[in-house]
């Protein structure tokens, strides 16, 4: 029988077989996932299930349809919402830590099958142990700068580590695309293919792994994300921080506000 927590988040669906491979698909009403707060909460619980599940022993985690993440829900917003205010951000500045810090304590090893765009909170993908993509994938920080705000949920962490920091801080500060097969000589994916044979292969790729005994397989994922777990505790706190007082300018700019702070 499944665990009640397979079925207890509305835009994370959950399958496990008998050989302990769970797959993560994100989505919005089945269709691709549109982000919102209410997703953000629900990642945040379901990553914490999921690192507690002990009969788990390799996650698929990717998208529904042919796309990541690449818009969002504007029905899920309430006014508790509000990120301009910062009582509103406290629980944004917290959510933002942990979800981040529950991937990292999912202690077996995650294949990210990334089936299409992800141009919001891309830096989940990099949390992963293997990096598949589509061929019609593209990254982009693409929600920061566009509302004004510092990139500072783990996108500043994630992707100059992964890029090299001159490249990171370009990647943000231009909001540049990269798609597939840059992203692969780049090193930011491991391997490329058509859409079609992306779950297919992630699944080989997954009971490839699930051959290995269940110590070997926890203890490889403890070992590899021990630096990312270090990163993300002493540095994604500040990150937020700072992103929650530019949203906070942005909401009460002051007598003389310049052009941009209108936005």
């Amino acid at each position: 029988m499944d665990p009640a927590y397979f079925t207890r988040y509305d835009q994370l669906r959950m399958r496990r077989d008998e050989n302990g491979i769970l797959e993560v698909r994100l989505h919005t009403k089945d269709g691709p996932c549109l982000f919102g707060p209410r997703t953000h909460e629900h990642m945040v619980d379901a990553f914490y299930d999921i690192s507690r599940d002990a009969d788990t022993r390799v996650m698929i985690l990717t998208g529904t349809g042919d796309s990541w993440i690449a818009a969002f829900d504007e029905s899920q917003a309430r006014e508790s919402d509000d990120f301009t205010i910062p009582k509103n951000w406290d629980r944004v500045y917290w959510e933002g830590k942990k979800v981040l810090q529950n991937l990292l304590d999912i202690d077996v090893p995650v294949i990210a099958a990334v089936n299409g765009p992800a141009l919001v909170h891309s830096e989940y993908i990099l949390t992963c142990d293997a990096v598949l993509a589509s061929d019609n994938t593209v990254f982009q920080d693409l929600p920061h700068l566009a509302f004004g705000l510092v990139p500072g949920d783990g996108v500043h962490v994630l992707w100059p580590h992964v890029l090299g920091p001159v490249r990171g801080r370009y990647f943000l500060a231009t909001q540049q695309k990269i798609g597939a097969e840059e992203a692969l000589r780049l090193g930011v994916v491991n391997e490329v293919m058509p859409l079609e044979a992306l779950l297919p292969r992630a699944w080989e790729l997954a009971r490839q792994l699930a051959r290995l005994p269940t110590l070997t397989l926890r203890y490889m994922r403890v070992a590899t994300a021990q630096r990312l777990k270090e990163m993300v505790v002493r540095e994604v706190g500040h990150g937020l921080a700072l992103q929650g007082l530019s949203g906070a300018a942005l909401g009460n700019p002051g007598p003389n506000p310049r052009p941009e702070d209108r936005r």
